[in-house]
């Protein structure tokens, strides 16, 4: 082997372990760059139920939601909710929205989308239906209340009116303007 032969050799050598080194070195840095950010974003949960209790602890009502989502440190997003009082608490009401939010702080949960409360207490008038695009509902206070247009239902009337307070225990509903009604016999 020619002393060039050996030149030539070691200079290949050293390339094929420079390039291995950079090589190595970039992908370090790569894996450092994660597609991700790190920073905690809070939790999801899918068919997710949140129980809510009275002053004694015991169960008050409760949240299911197909999706939920901590959005911020204190607030809850919810996608397909349904919300029902405990039977021990002898409110037959049960809400249902597209999406809700829960803040931290706040009894008052927002509803939005396609809000329905139902109540089927088992009058012979038929059941009652409250129908808006956005509610906010206190469950702690059995009250729901929305300035936005409302329709209700009870057995084969209808109402309508642009805002309405209701009280879920005491099955009272007070409606706020432009009230327009279909009494039929």
């Amino acid at each position: 082997m020619s002393p060039r032969s050996i030149i030539l050799l070691i200079t290949l050598a050293a390339a094929a372990l420079g390039s291995w080194y950079l090589s190595r070195a970039n992908r370090a840095s790569e894996v450092d760059k994660l597609p991700y950010d790190m920073q905690h974003r809070g939790y999801y949960l899918k068919n997710a139920r949140i129980l809510g209790t009275d002053e004694d602890g015991s169960l008050l009502y409760e949240i299911e939601a197909a999706h939920a989502e901590q959005e911020t440190k204190d607030r809850i997003e919810f996608a397909e909710v349904r919300i029902r009082y405990s039977p021990d608490a002898d409110v037959p009401w049960i809400v249902h929205a597209d999406e809700a939010t829960l803040r931290e702080g706040s009894p008052r949960i927002e509803l939005r989308g396609h809000v329905r409360a139902v109540s089927t207490s088992g009058d012979e008038d038929g059941d009652t239906e409250i129908r808006t695009q956005y509610l906010e509902f206190d469950p702690e206070k059995y009250t729901a209340e929305t300035d936005e247009r409302v329709q209700i239902r009870i057995g084969v009337r209808s109402l309508t009116a642009t805002g309405m307070l209701a009280s879920l225990n005491d099955d009272r509903v007070e409606l706020k303007s432009n009230v327009r009604g279909k009494i039929a016999p």
